[in-house]
C-alpha cells in the first residue's frame, strides 16, 4: 500500500531509538519507569477537546461517527441541516473550522487562573484530523481549516507560562470509526488508501466495541501508521504526558504499544525530561504506565498514583449547543475525593469552533481557581492519609459514574496530608457550623491501638475565625460561627 511518506524509514528510526535504550520494548524493561514527581504533585490538569466536531456542535464529539450511522439523531440532523451525505460529508466541515478567535495565550492564562498545573489537548481525535503540523498527512490543522499548528502553539504557550503539557491521541479508533458511511451512498465510499482522510473506515461495525478481539483485526499497515503518527507526535511536542484513549487494549495493538512506550521513554531520557503514559482498560501491563479512569473514580485510596479524566459538561467532551454543565462545588468535591485517594484530575474543556471558551466553562474554571487559591495547600503536593475519608455517602467506583451530582452530607469528609499537617475537607459544611470527625476520635484509656492521634490545633482556611474544637472518644468536634460556603470547607489540623 502506498503511504504519503516513507513508512520503512520511519520504522527503522523507531527501532533505532528503542535500540539506544535505556528501555526495551518489553514489559519487564518498561516496568522500571516510575510516575514522575511533577505529576504526583500537580493534582489538576486541563483536558481540551477541540476540532472539526466543534463546528456542527451537535450531540457530542462522536458526531463524525454517528452522522454516518443510519437511524441516529445525528444522521437525521445532518441530512436536515447540511443535506445528503454524498453532497456534504464530514470532510466538508474542515473549511468551516476557521478558529478565527483562537488565542493560546488567553487559553493558558485562564487555565492557570483555574489552578491547573498541566494541560493536555487532543492532538488527533477518532476522525483522524491532526490538530498539529505533520509530515505524515496533509489532513492537518496547519494546512487546512485554521491553517495553524494548534497543538504546537498551545504546548509552546504552556511552556512559556510555566505549565506542564501533554498530548492526547485517539487515532487507533479511526480503524472503524466512520465505516458506517460505506453502507449507503456517502462521501466515505470515496476513501481509497492511506493518504485519504477517511481511510480505512472498515465497513464491519462492532457490536461490542470494547471487545479485545474485534473483527476485522486492524491491519499491519494501519497499526504501523498509528505507531508512526504517535512517534511523530512525541518528537514534535515532547509531551510530559502521553495520553491514550480507549481501544488501544486491542490484542493486535499490544506489540505496538510496547514499542511506542519504549520509544517515548527513551526519547524522554534522551531529552532529560520526565514523562508518563496514561492508559485505560488494562491496555498496558500494570506498573509500566499510569492508570486512567474515564469519568469515574476509585471507591477507596490506592497505593499507586492514578488519573481521572472528566469534563465540565456532563453530556459531551466537546462544545455543543445545550451542554449540561456541572456546578463548581460538584467538581471540587470530586477533586477532593480523587486527591484523597492518591489521584489527579484531568478536567476537560470544550471550546467553540471559533476558538472562544464558553462563558459557562469560564465561570466554572474561575470558581475552581478561586477555591484553590485559598485551599490549595490541602491539594497540591499532598499525599493520602491513613484513611481517604469518612461519611455515609459512598463513592461508586469505576468509569462513567459522574453523570449525576453527588449530594454529600455534613458527615462526609476527605483527608490529605501535606506540610506536616492533616487536612480535613468537609464536602458539605452544615449551616449550624458543627461537625464531628470520627476518624480523629481520642483513643479510650483501655484501647490497644498502635496509633494515638492527638490534635493540638485546628484552623479553617479562607475564613477569619478561630474554630472551637474538642477531641472526645466520639471524634473531633469542631464548631464555627461565621463559616458559610456551598463549596468544600478545609480545616488545617496540627497534630502533637
Amino acid at each position: 500500500m502506498a503511504f504519503p511518506y516513507d513508512q520503512e524509514a520511519w520504522l527503522k528510526k523507531i527501532d533505532r531509538v528503542i535500540a539506544q535504550g535505556p528501555y526495551e520494548a518489553e514489559w519487564e524493561s518498561l516496568s522500571a519507569h516510575e510516575t514522575p514527581r511533577w505529576f504526583r504533585d500537580a493534582k489538576l490538569g486541563i483536558f481540551i477537546h477541540w476540532g472539526i466536531y466543534s463546528v456542527p456542535a451537535f450531540a457530542n464529539e462522536w458526531y463524525s461517527r454517528n452522522m454516518y450511522q443510519q437511524g441516529t439523531r445525528e444522521f437525521e440532523h445532518h441530512v436536515k441541516t447540511y443535506g445528503p451525505h454524498k453532497d456534504f460529508g464530514y470532510k466538508d466541515f474542515i473549511p468551516m473550522f476557521r478558529a478565527e478567535k483562537f488565542d493560546p495565550e488567553k487559553w493558558i492564562s485562564l487555565f492557570r487562573k483555574a489552578g491547573a498545573k498541566y494541560v493536555v489537548p487532543v492532538a488527533e481525535h477518532h476522525e483522524g484530523f491532526q490538530m498539529y503540523k505533520s509530515e505524515l498527512s496533509h489532513w492537518n490543522a496547519a494546512e487546512m481549516g485554521p491553517k495553524r499548528d494548534v497543538i504546537g502553539e498551545l504546548t509552546g504557550e504552556a511552556r512559556r507560562q510555566g505549565l506542564d503539557w501533554g498530548v492526547s491521541t485517539h487515532r487507533i479508533e479511526h480503524w472503524f470509526f466512520m465505516g458506517g458511511g460505506r453502507a449507503f451512498e456517502s462521501d466515505i465510499t470515496e476513501a481509497e488508501g492511506p493518504g485519504d482522510f477517511y481511510w480505512p473506515a472498515v465497513k464491519e461495525q462492532p457490536e461490542n466495541m470494547d471487545s479485545l478481539f474485534f473483527e476485522p483485526v486492524p491491519s499491519e499497515e494501519f497499526l504501523n501508521d498509528w505507531m508512526i503518527r504517535t512517534c511523530e507526535l512525541i518528537d514534535r511536542m515532547r509531551p510530559k504526558e502521553l495520553y491514550f484513549d480507549w481501544w488501544i487494549q486491542q490484542a493486535a495493538a499490544r506489540p505496538y504499544l510496547k514499542k511506542i512506550a519504549a520509544y517515548y521513554y527513551n526519547r524522554m531520557a534522551e531529552w532529560g525530561m520526565e514523562g508518563l503514559i496514561a492508559y485505560k482498560h488494562d491496555a498496558f501491563m500494570f506498573g509500566t504506565a499510569l492508570v486512567d479512569i474515564e469519568r469515574g473514580q476509585f471507591s477507596d485510596v490506592q497505593s499507586f498514583p492514578w488519573q481521572t479524566d472528566t469534563a465540565i459538561a456532563k453530556n459531551s467532551w466537546c462544545y455543543t449547543e445545550g451542554n449540561d454543565f456541572k456546578k463548581p462545588w460538584s467538581i471540587l468535591c470530586d477533586l477532593a475525593d480523587v486527591v484523597s485517594k492518591n489521584g489527579t484530575m484531568l478536567l476537560n474543556v470544550g471550546p467553540k469552533a471559533d476558538g472562544t471558551i464558553s462563558p459557562e466553562d469560564t465561570r466554572v474554571l474561575e470558581a475552581i481557581g478561586e477555591w484553590l487559591a485559598v485551599n490549595g495547600e490541602a491539594i497540591y503536593g499532598s499525599r493520602p492519609w491513613r484513611y481517604a475519608g469518612e461519611g455515609p455517602t459512598k463513592q461508586e467506583g469505576g468509569q462513567f459514574s459522574d453523570a449525576k451530582d453527588k449530594i454529600y452530607t455534613g458527615e462526609d469528609f476527605r483527608f490529605t496530608v501535606n506540610h506536616g499537617k492533616l487536612y480535613a475537607i468537609a464536602l458539605r459544611y452544615p449551616e449550624e457550623g458543627r461537625i464531628l470527625i470520627k476518624s480523629l476520635a481520642r483513643a479510650a484509656e483501655t484501647a490497644k491501638s498502635p496509633s494515638f492521634t492527638v490534635v493540638e490545633k485546628v484552623e479553617v482556611l479562607g475564613f477569619d475565625e478561630e474554630p472551637e474544637f474538642a477531641q472526645t472518644e466520639e471524634g473531633l468536634e469542631i464548631r464555627t460561627g461565621r463559616v458559610r460556603s456551598e463549596n468544600p470547607v478545609v480545616f488545617r489540623i496540627t497534630l502533637k
